[in-house]
C-alpha cells in the first residue's frame, strides 16, 4: 500500500472510531439489551442506601470504572467440565498494547450481574510467561475468526480493526459466579471456588442453541461476522491450547482454517 493510501486508510479509521466516541451514548442506547435472568437474593435497597448512591454518583469520580471502555461479547467453557458453558459480557480497558484487563458480567444492562474477570495478553508478552503460567491462558484466534466474539454498537471497520489487535492473544478467566449457565439453572449468590473458563477452538465446541440464542438477542449473525473477519485468517499462528479440551465435548468437532494448536505435530 502506498502512502496516501495509508493515510487515507488512518483517516478513514480514526473518523470511524471518532464517531463511535462522540455519538458513544447514542449508540449505547441503540445497542440491543441483553439482560441478567437471575436477580441475586437480598432484600429490596432501602431509601436510606438509595441516597447514599445518588450521592456517591455526585461526589465520586469512580476512575477505574470510567476507563471500561471497550465492550466485547463472547462465550466461556469452564476448563474442568466443557460442558458448562455460558455467553459473558466484557467490559475492559486496553492498558498498553500487550495488556487488557476486563470486568465479566451476565447482561449488559444496569442490573447485570458481574461474574468474573478476565486479562488479556498479545503473544509477544504470553511468550515471556513460565510454561507452568501459560496452562491458564486460552488463545483467542478461533473466537474471532469464527465470529463468535463480537463488539457490539460500533461501526464494523472500528470492530474489525479491534479484532485484528486481538489476533493471536491470550486470555485468563476466572468465573466468581455460576449465574447464568446455559441450559442450566444459575446460583442466587456467589458460591463455591473460582472457576478457570477456556475458549472455545473448534465448530462443534458450543451447545446447540448457545450461539442462536446470543444472536437473536442481540440482533446479530455469527455467520455472517465469521466470513466478514475471514481474512484476517492470514495474520493467525498456531497457538498454545487450542487442543487442551480435545475430546472432552459430546459432540463432533471440526477444525477452523487458521487456528492450530502450537504443540501439534502436523499443524493444519
Amino acid at each position: 500500500m502506498n502512502q496516501p493510501k495509508q493515510i487515507e486508510h488512518a483517516l478513514n479509521f480514526a473518523s470511524c472510531v471518532g464517531f463511535s466516541l462522540i455519538f458513544s451514548g447514542l449508540l449505547t442506547a441503540c445497542e440491543p439489551s441483553a439482560e441478567s435472568s437471575l436477580q441475586p437474593e437480598g432484600q429490596d435497597k432501602t431509601a436510606k442506601t438509595q441516597m447514599l448512591e445518588v450521592g456517591a454518583a455526585m461526589l465520586q469520580a469512580n476512575s477505574p470504572l470510567k476507563s471500561l471502555d471497550i465492550y466485547l461479547d463472547g462465550f466461556h467453557a469452564s476448563k474442568e467440565d466443557p460442558s458448562h458453558q455460558m455467553e459473558a459480557h466484557h467490559y475492559c480497558h486496553q492498558v498498553n498494547e500487550d495488556f487488557a484487563q476486563c470486568t465479566l458480567f451476565d447482561g449488559n444492562t444496569r442490573q447485570a450481574n458481574l461474574i468474573g474477570i478476565e486479562y488479556i495478553v498479545s503473544e509477544t508478552l504470553f511468550e515471556t510467561f513460565p510454561e507452568q503460567e501459560k496452562q491458564f491462558w486460552h488463545p483467542h484466534n478461533y473466537e474471532i475468526l469464527s465470529g463468535q466474539l463480537i463488539a457490539p454498537g460500533i461501526p464494523k471497520m472500528a470492530e474489525k480493526e479491534l479484532m485484528k489487535g486481538k489476533m493471536n492473544s491470550y486470555g485468563k478467566t476466572w468465573h466468581l459466579w455460576n449465574s447464568a449457565p446455559f441450559g442450566k439453572n444459575g446460583d442466587k449468590i456467589p458460591l463455591g471456588e473460582p472457576t478457570l473458563e477456556w475458549s472455545f477452538n473448534h465448530d462443534g465446541e458450543a451447545l446447540p442453541g448457545l450461539l442462536e440464542q446470543r444472536d437473536k438477542r442481540l440482533n446479530v449473525m455469527t455467520s455472517e461476522q465469521r466470513y466478514k473477519i475471514s481474512e484476517l485468517t492470514s495474520l493467525a499462528k498456531p497457538q498454545m491450547g487450542v487442543d487442551a479440551l480435545k475430546g472432552k465435548f459430546p459432540g463432533p468437532t471440526t477444525a477452523l482454517p487458521g487456528v492450530a494448536d502450537k504443540n501439534a505435530e502436523h499443524p493444519k
